[in-house]
């Protein structure tokens, strides 16, 4: 009785360990909002570029570690705007999205989708927003 308690203690405690291992390296993913300005005339063609069914870059999105990547349209003042959230979960930012800028497919798909987008004032393209409230 005694060889069965302590295998199940050392069984307990091998599982709180990789538990708790796996708990320790779980990274939190930094969240992005952004904003810009869309050409009402180009409504139509830019929501059939995002559709559901036209893959586009999503893959290269995932490849370098964005996720949850979402975009709204919302009218304010009559004019039209797009406000885009994702999380990155990966460990390098900056690098990643520097090969995910060199990617031929994204270049393309940029190219498509820049003139459909009107960058706010100041800006080269996507606005970036402040985060000010996040609820896990």
């Amino acid at each position: 009785m005694k060889k069965i308690q302590n295998i199940f203690i050392w069984n307990m405690l091998i599982a709180t360990l990789i538990f708790s291992a796996g708990c320790a390296t779980t990274k939190e993913a930094r969240q992005f909002g952004m904003v810009i300005e869309l050409n009402p005339e180009k409504m139509g063609e830019y929501k059939k570029l995002h559709a559901d069914s036209n893959p586009g870059v999503r893959d290269l999105l995932t490849k370098y570690h964005m996720h949850n990547f979402n975009i709204f349209l919302h009218k304010i003042e009559g004019k039209w705007y797009e406000f885009g959230y994702y999380e990155y979960t990966g460990d390098d930012f900056e690098g990643d999205m520097a090969k995910l800028d060199e990617e031929p497919r994204n270049k393309e798909w940029l190219k498509v989708c820049d003139p459909l987008q009107i960058p706010l004032k100041g800006e080269k393209s996507w606005s970036q927003m402040e985060r000010v409230y996040f609820n896990k």
